[in-house]
This record gives structure tokens, sequence and C-alpha cells, in this order.
């Protein structure tokens, strides 16, 4: 085990994620506009993107992060049965899930059981595909649907929150299996799929637009939450959820969709497509 590897499970991760929780809504404004500042310099951010392109004029660094788009800088390929991103952000993995298990990082796998806390359900994607998605502090960190779908379930898991930087995720086994983690099951016209939403170490929240606030509050058991017949409907490249700091996105389909070849690393944005039914 590496020493970087040692201290992501030696830090006290909850208890560094709540303070960077606190310190990301603090809006004096010397402060907010310092830690705005670093993160625009240092990761090159383009805020000319942005709704408001003035950094300045967030009143927190959190508003800064989860800042909106203007219309039309991202736009949804394909037709209804594309499969588009639902991040900004780079391909960790994407492929073909192997008897229920995905590919983490060469050498490291994990299953669909461990990621959904749910043996049956697992067995849906058994033989079907997934996309990693990876998002750094310079992206863009509001979640899209990647398909039309239909709110089923929301499953709240805990867990631990290692960090999911390509470091970490090559070095710590099982890790999106064991970090915690909200798992939202969608009923598509084309078929079931899955978009689980994993914390990591700093991530300060998870947020969904059908319910506001998912994480935090921790997880202390799984907390299932059924929305059948609640008529949360999405379209396909509508927002479903954002990140409150950085983290990562897995996308689940059961057979026989199949994601298309690329290569990791890759960079995506929001609505291209990594698919089609």
């Amino acid at each position: 085990m590496t020493p970087s590897t040692l201290l992501q499970h030696l830090v006290p991760q909850k208890t560094l994620s709540r303070i960077v929780r606190a310190a990301t809504r603090w809006s004096w404004r010397p402060w907010k506009n310092f830690l705005i500042g670093r993160v625009v310099r240092a990761y090159r951010v383009d805020m000319t993107e942005a709704v408001q392109p003035d950094p300045a004029a967030y009143p927190t660094f959190n508003a800064f992060f989860t800042r909106a788009l203007r219309d039309g800088v991202r736009r949804p390929d394909g037709d209804a049965a594309t499969v588009s991103s639902p991040v900004d952000g780079r391909i960790s993995q994407i492929g073909n899930i192997e008897a229920g298990r995905i590919l983490q990082a060469k050498g490291r796998d994990y299953t669909v059981a461990e990621l959904l806390a749910d043996e049956a359900v697992a067995t849906t994607y058994r033989d079907g595909c997934f996309a990693t998605l990876y998002l750094a502090p310079r992206d863009y960190h509001r979640v899209h649907m990647p398909l039309d779908g239909e709110l089923l379930e929301t499953v709240h898991i805990p867990g631990r929150l290692f960090s999911v930087a390509p470091g970490p995720v090559a070095g710590i086994p099982r890790l999106f299996g064991r970090n915690e983690r909200l798992v939202c099951h969608f009923a598509g016209s084309h078929g079931p799929f899955v978009v689980a939403m994993v914390g990591a170490m700093l991530v300060s929240g998870i947020s969904t637009v059908w319910s506001g606030a998912e994480v935090p509050p921790y997880a202390r058991g799984i907390v299932r939450r059924d929305w059948r017949g609640g008529g949360f409907r999405l379209a396909r490249f509508a927002e479903m959820a954002r990140f409150e700091m950085g983290s990562t996105v897995i996308v689940l389909l059961p057979a026989p969709a199949r994601f298309d070849p690329l290569a990791g690393q890759t960079r995506v944005r929001v609505g291209q497509r990594l698919g089609h039914l």
C-alpha cells in the first residue's frame, strides 16, 4: 500500500468533509473570492460558458461550484435512443459488465451487487454495460439524464469517502462499492437504467431536482425511497442532480445495450453520445 493510499484509510473522512462543507458556504467576500479565484486559475475554468461569468459575483464558493451554464453551450447528440453523457468529465472506464463484475481500474473490479446493494436487482445488469465518469474541479458539476426516464427508486447507501481521483481508484480495492453513494433507478422506454452518484472525500453534498439535498446527512444504514407513481419523469438531457464538489457518476444499462468503444481518460461533455440503444 502506497503512503497516499494509507493516508486515505487513516484520515477522518467525514469530519474533513463536514469542515469543507462549512467552508464552501461561508459568504465572507475575501474568503470566497480567494477560493473561487484559486480554482479558476489553477484549473483554467472557462467562465464564458456560465450564466454568471464573473467569479466574484457568486455569493459563496458552493454557488460558484454548482454554477449553471448558458443555454445552448451544451446540446444533446442524436435521438431518443442515444445514450448521452450525464456530466462534463473524463471517462474513467467504459465497457461491458462481465458476469456481474464492473472494471474499476487495471487489475481491479467490483460487483454490480456491491454498487447497488441489491443482489436481486443486480441480475438485471449482469451482462449489460457501464460507464464510469470522473468529474474534476474544473468541470461543470450538474448531472443530467442520459436517457428519458421515470424515477422509480433512490437508494442512499452508507460507506467510506475515499477520493475518486485516478490514483486512489487504481489503488483501493472495490472503491465504488465501498464509498457513500446515491443510486437512482429509472424506467426508460427501452428498459431500466441506473445513474449512481458516488460521494468522495471533501465532497460536501449531493442534491436532486426531485427532493433537494440527499447527502449529507451521511447514511447510517441503507435508505430506500420509492418514487413509483410520483410522476417524476425526466427527459434525456434534463438536469437531475448536482454535486457540491467533484466526484464520479456511474451509468448502468442492461443487455443488449452497449456503449461506444471510447478510450479511458477521454474528455466528454453533457449531452455527448456515449452509445445508442
